[in-house]
């Protein structure tokens, strides 16, 4: 599996049968197509589509939020935008998984800009992350080397205290009322690297290997 896969499949876990959940952009797309056969989760783009399905290669007209060509699935429907945003902000969509820029140990999100860059703009993300029950980020670890997990960010905040979990390709992290707690680890970093890969403090107390992994890891 890839870094994007092991995230993708981890976070796949955290959906409960009959959630309805919103995909953001890049490695969140990719959760769709880890959900365990047992369980039915119903995705929404706020692009206007209630049940998404997984993304697809073949030329089609069906595109999620970001542009890459989606399904749908059987009983899914397509909705205005007005009635899409109404479902996020309604406080209807129980779980969004959303990229980052920076995230930080106090669950402050930083994804829709970098002053003096070109960028492709906010987005639904300030909506989902204030409206959506649960909040959870699917990032890489760090950027290039450089963490991507803070102590404080420092990029313009898309939400200040909104995100319920963190997963990257090496750990799981939950944000608490105490701090940000280290739950997981990929089994092919210690928590040593963890820490070293991580601006934010983190609180380690019982860690568990990371769930959701195949046999290629």
């Amino acid at each position: 599996m890839t870094d994007k896969q092991i995230i993708a499949a981890r976070i796949a876990l955290e959906l409960n049968d009959g959630d309805l959940v919103n995909l953001g952009i890049g490695i969140p797309t990719l959760v769709a197509n880890y959900v365990p056969a047992d369980k039915t989760v119903t995705f929404q783009a706020e692009n206007g589509i209630i049940g998404l399905g997984g993304l697809v290669e073949d030329e089609t007209e069906i595109v999620n939020a970001g542009g890459m060509g989606a399904s749908i699935l059987e009983g899914g429907s397509f909705i205005d935008s007005a009635t899409s945003f109404a479902f996020i902000r309604g406080g209807h969509i129980d779980v969004t998984v959303l990229g980052a820029l920076e995230v930080d140990q106090e669950g402050s999100l930083a994804s829709w800009i970098i002053p003096g860059k070109k960028v492709p703009g906010m987005g639904g993300a300030m909506d989902l992350v204030t409206g959506a029950k649960k909040v959870i980020i699917a990032t890489k670890h760090t950027n290039r080397g450089i963490p991507k997990i803070l102590k404080k960010c420092r990029l313009p905040l898309t939400a200040a205290h909104q995100v319920n979990l963190i997963v990257t390709e090496m750990a799981v992290m939950e944000v608490s009322k105490a701090g940000l707690e280290l739950l997981e680890v990929h089994p092919n970093y210690s928590i040593e690297d963890v820490i070293k890969a991580t601006e934010a403090e983190l609180i380690i107390n019982k860690v568990l290997p990371m769930k959701g992994l195949s046999d290629e890891n």
